[in-house]
């Protein structure tokens, strides 16, 4: 029996809308939150026992958010079935002591963050989002940019009449990324030479009521300012910043929402939306670290009494996973790193890749076939249009997701996600189509 979806187009005005908002992962997870609980979940420390239909949510750090509808068999029987994205996006973080004076301006010293381009973010109109913790615990949450009547900020380049050396140099080597420094302040000070960094210092302590010396608590990113666009004459992509990998998590997050308004699934339905995947996925909000199967434990053992160690265990063994990620899209100007016959196309659903890794299958994760036969029989029966592809061809590059970190449990894990144009740059391209069929194809193996 095919399952009923959201239209198209009213998928595409909600992602809009988040895509928007969510400019970092904390942004991200506050929003992701507000959306389950209007639909009914609450945190897990609620909870006294867990039975089915329950609809439940455990986060880590403000950043990494798994949430479940539970099923009518155990967890510790069939397993879950699970949808795992990530939130965090390339960008430019500020680095601790993230104030510093050149040439008579105050600039915001940067660390890259994930994979760039150095030059895309030369020039561009950039906003500023994060939060300055106090030593007193209190949280400063700083948002410019973006709203109508705020200012934005810019890395200036060298003019093209001046710019004969910089022009003879290599890609990587003509802007060092010492260099990628934002400036924020140019009002002149008595010294034209050190620039007017008290001055900076004050408008934040007026404005915020932050020190310089709380920066040092802080955790602030540089992002493209300007809201998600429709694109060309036909509406049908969609440029943001962070559809990598927002696109596919949201998509999870609202193929869940379908199954908590049904009767409960068999299997129990989850979500992962994780953080620190651009960078390895290290630390407590990666999936290099033990969130997951914690979060697993902790299910367990509100669904049945005696839970044990080993419980968990088999259950991560029962389990499957969609690995929520994006992949490329071929691009006409650019055929010599395509996969020929394997690549992804614009409005052909989402993409589904037996491995990552580059070439020699380095780092992949290899799905078995009879997973892959499951995900063709769930996709096909609901009427998903969806793709196979490789991330292009080998000895070009590759690319990684967080398959890897979950299969090691022994779970069943097949990467499928949006393509796009532009990965990894300021402005990302998605197809319209295209993330309305991956939240057709999450939402269909959820709630099969």
């Amino acid at each position: 029996m095919k399952k009923k979806f959201m239209t198209k187009e009213s998928y595409c005005r909600e992602y809009l809308d988040y895509l928007g908002y969510a400019k970092t992962e904390r942004r991200s997870y506050s929003r992701s939150v507000e959306m389950l609980k209007k639909r009914g979940f609450r945190e897990i420390s609620t909870f006294k026992a867990l039975k089915p239909g329950d609809k439940v949510y455990r986060g880590c750090g403000g950043r990494t958010l798994m949430a479940a509808v539970v099923g009518t068999s155990p967890i510790s029987s069939t397993g879950l079935r699970v949808v795992g994205g990530h939130t965090d996006a390339p960008r430019l973080d500020l680095k601790p002591i993230p104030l510093f004076e050149k040439g008579g301006y105050v600039y915001l010293d940067t660390h890259i963050y994930g994979g760039i381009k150095k030059y895309q973010w030369l020039v561009l109109p950039l906003a500023l989002y994060g939060v300055v913790v106090r030593k007193n615990g209190e949280v400063v949450e700083i948002e410019v940019g973006d709203r109508p009547g705020d200012p934005v900020f810019m890395i200036s380049d060298i003019l093209p009449h001046l710019g004969k050396d910089q022009a003879e140099k290599k890609r990587d080597d003509f802007f060092p990324a010492e260099d990628l420094d934002v400036v924020c302040w140019t009002r002149p000070g008595k010294d034209e030479e050190k620039g007017d960094k008290k001055g900076l210092v004050e408008y934040l302590k007026k404005t915020y009521k932050i020190d310089e010396e709380d920066l040092l608590s802080a955790e602030l990113e540089i992002v493209p300012a300007g809201m998600p666009r429709e694109v060309g004459f036909d509406r049908s992509l969609i440029a943001g910043y962070g559809h990598d990998d927002r696109v596919c998590s949201f998509a999870g997050l609202m193929a869940l929402a379908d199954v908590a308004a049904e009767k409960p699934p068999r299997v129990t339905a989850s979500i992962l939306m994780c953080d620190k995947e651009e960078v390895g996925s290290m630390g407590a909000t990666g999936m290099q670290s033990s969130f997951f199967e914690n979060t697993v434990a902790e299910l367990i053992e509100l669904q049945e009494k005696g839970a044990r160690d080993i419980m968990t265990r088999r259950a991560l063994e029962k389990s499957t996973m969609l690995s929520a990620d994006v992949t490329a899209i071929a691009d006409p100007h650019f055929p010599d790193v395509d996969s020929t016959g394997n690549k992804a196309r614009f409005h052909k659903g989402p993409c589904a890749s037996k491995y990552t890794g580059g070439t020699s299958k380095g780092g992949a994760s290899d799905c078995a076939p009879e997973f892959v036969a499951e995900i063709r029989r769930i996709l096909d029966e609901n009427g998903v249009v969806w793709q196979m592809a490789e991330l292009g061809r080998m000895e070009k590059g590759g690319g990684g997701t967080i398959s890897q970190y979950m299969a090691r449990f022994g779970m069943k894990v097949l990467d499928m996600g949006t393509g796009l144009w532009n990965m990894h740059a300021p402005w990302e391209l998605a197809s319209k189509f295209d993330c309305w069929q991956t939240y057709r194809a999450y939402s269909a193996y959820l709630r099969d």
